[in-house]
């Protein structure tokens, strides 16, 4: 029994340990950051693994989707619980904020899984690089719409969800972002867990080894990868509205190609089709983009050299297709991945 749930236990603990320490300060406000851009990378790895590791497709515009749902659950947190210069007075008692701020993340990774639709009905007759195109056509559409809407900011990004964080705090003080980047995170990767070791996930991975055959071992191809690509989607969602809470600021730039790429590289980098590879890869990618900080944009040279050695000498990445289970066969006591 103790086997069973001692992953649940060790989160349990992990959890309460950030929270304690944040909660008396003994975390700083830059290393208690880095800890949540970490949770928010692990989901957007993990989610771009979905489709680029586990489906085989080559998708390029994740951060588009990302952008969505920063916008979303952004408006609709300043919009209902904190006063602002565009919206005004909040719509609703801001002591509600503390229970409706998941619902409002939750709805950012809606309208963001719709958005996939985007990609996906142009997947079923495009694959590799007209994809590709297609997937940075997306990204370029979405971050160009939200520019030339002057309602939430335009150009100039949307402040005010401090605002909302605020009223949660107020409501009970506790280090609420902390919490929340923390319970998404293991959200999305059980989601995600799940998602690919069920049946229905089996056909994700027919549709990487061969569409046709999967086709013809009458796989729905078609209604596969849609609902791959808008799991994937508004996961990323979920990502972007955790990722625009905790800096207090969004802004179209910040979700552009550059923004794809990073978590491109964390997918390579951790092993496509590996959802403990895409775990381990943000982790690592955060830390090195924090150690490369001080070289400001040398570390552009830097973090694509290294991905060049990586595909040189190992290009399967970290953990290959391979899950930690299966290299270390002893953990497979303390948890299946079937």
């Amino acid at each position: 029994m103790l086997k069973r749930y001692s992953v649940h236990l060790i989160l349990t603990l992990l959890g309460g340990l950030i929270v304690y320490l944040a909660y008396f300060e003994y975390l700083g406000l830059y290393f208690l950051s880095v800890l949540m851009f970490m949770g928010v990378n692990i989901i957007l790895s993990s989610s771009l693994n979905l489709v680029n590791g586990y489906m085989g497709e080559f998708s390029c515009g994740h951060a588009g989707f990302m952008c969505v749902g920063a916008y979303v659950a952004s408006v609709l947190g300043v919009w209902l619980f904190a006063r602002d210069r565009v919206f005004g007075a909040p719509l609703l008692d801001p002591d509600y904020a503390l229970y409706a701020f998941p619902v409002i993340i939750l709805a950012g990774g809606v309208a963001a899984a719709l958005a996939g639709l985007l990609v996906a009905f142009p997947s079923y007759k495009t694959r590799g690089d007209y994809l590709a195109i297609i997937t940075i056509a997306a990204n370029y559409i979405i971050i160009s719409a939200i520019e030339n809407m002057s309602s939430i900011g335009g150009s100039r990004g949307l402040m005010g969800m401090k605002g909302v964080i605020n009223a949660m705090e107020d409501t009970l003080y506790l280090p609420w972002m902390p919490i929340w980047v923390f319970l998404f995170t293991i959200f999305c990767v059980w989601v995600i867990r799940r998602y690919v070791s069920s049946t229905f996930g089996k056909g994700v991975n027919a549709i990487s080894q061969d569409e046709v055959a999967a086709e013809i071992m009458s796989v729905n191809t078609n209604k596969i990868k849609t609902i791959t690509f808008m799991l994937s989607s508004g996961l990323a969602g979920i990502g972007g509205g955790l990722f625009a809470y905790i800096l207090g600021y969004v802004n179209p730039g910040s979700f552009n190609i550059l923004k794809s790429t990073e978590i491109m590289v964390m997918v390579y980098l951790g092993g496509m089709g590996s959802l403990s590879g895409s775990i381990l890869a943000a982790i690592f990618f955060t830390i090195l983009l924090e150690l490369l900080r001080p070289l400001q944009i040398i570390k552009w040279i830097v973090i694509p050299l290294v991905l060049i050695i990586l595909m040189q000498f190992r290009p399967e990445g970290i953990m290959g297709n391979r899950e930690l289970g299966q290299i270390f066969p002893r953990l497979k006591k303390f948890y299946r991945f079937k």
